[in-house]
């Protein structure tokens, strides 16, 4: 499955408000519309204080014991030796900031925001999480739904599983893939209001596959969502 225009001055209160609720509660979900998701912001914030303006820092080498701190927080969540975990730890040469467990809450936010901006048709919450190519698949699909005079009704229940599949690097993009398990309520309704598909009183369970990729030569922090996929 492939995850606002109401005047100038609601989107510049509304994009200083959630910009600062997003440095710091990253995978905590109120429903409420928020800019892209970047998890490393805070440990990046840290890193610059710390640095003069002045001072250019040379790279060092690391000792062993450095080395395997470096990755501890990788190989918690994967064993070293396998396939994800040597595409996180490529990653994280690439970002020091990379933290598995952290990506994954910024990610599930990510998708409730996703699902809900797509089913409420707001394209500019979608502008911002998406790769160009899946945004416009999703506006066209939104376009069609409002050429029929359709609706969503959707509730997101919650995520009962998010977990990081694959990493790796593709050039100077960093790719990292997650399985994920929701429930929903959802239903279509005709321009009469009438149920055309889903049901609006059942929690459906949702399985899917979903990709987010960075650039890292990029100055933008945030992660977007560039696949889709049903999980069967």
């Amino acid at each position: 499955m492939e995850f606002f225009d109401f005047g100038t001055i609601f989107f510049l209160v509304a994009a200083i408000v959630i910009f600062f609720q997003l440095r710091n509660v990253l995978g905590r979900r109120t429903g409420n519309e928020r800019p892209p998701f970047d998890p490393y912001a805070s440990a990046r914030k840290s890193g610059e204080a710390a640095t003069n303006e002045n001072v250019v820092a040379l790279p060092r080498k690391k000792g062993a014991n450095e080395s395997e701190s470096t990755y501890a927080s990788i190989d918690a969540f994967a064993a070293p030796g396998t396939q994800l975990n040597t595409g996180m730890r490529a990653i994280r040469d690439l970002d020091p900031s990379f933290d598995p467990k952290t990506f994954v809450d910024g990610a599930k936010m990510a998708y409730e925001m996703i699902v809900m901006a797509y089913a409420d048709g707001d394209r500019k919450t979608l502008k911002n999480l998406l790769s160009r190519e899946v945004y416009d698949g999703f506006v066209a699909a939104i376009s069609e739904r409002e050429s029929r005079a359709e609706k969503i009704q959707s509730s997101f229940i919650g995520i009962n599983k998010a977990e990081i599949s694959s990493a790796e690097i593709k050039g100077t993009e960093a790719h990292v893939t997650l399985r994920i398990v929701s429930e929903l309520i959802s239903a279509t309704l005709n321009k009469s209001g009438e149920v055309i598909d889903g049901d609006p009183e059942t929690v459906a369970e949702v399985k899917d596959v979903w990709t987010f990729a960075r650039d890292s030569r990029s100055r933008d922090p945030n992660w977007k969502l560039v696949a889709t996929e049903a999980d069967d």
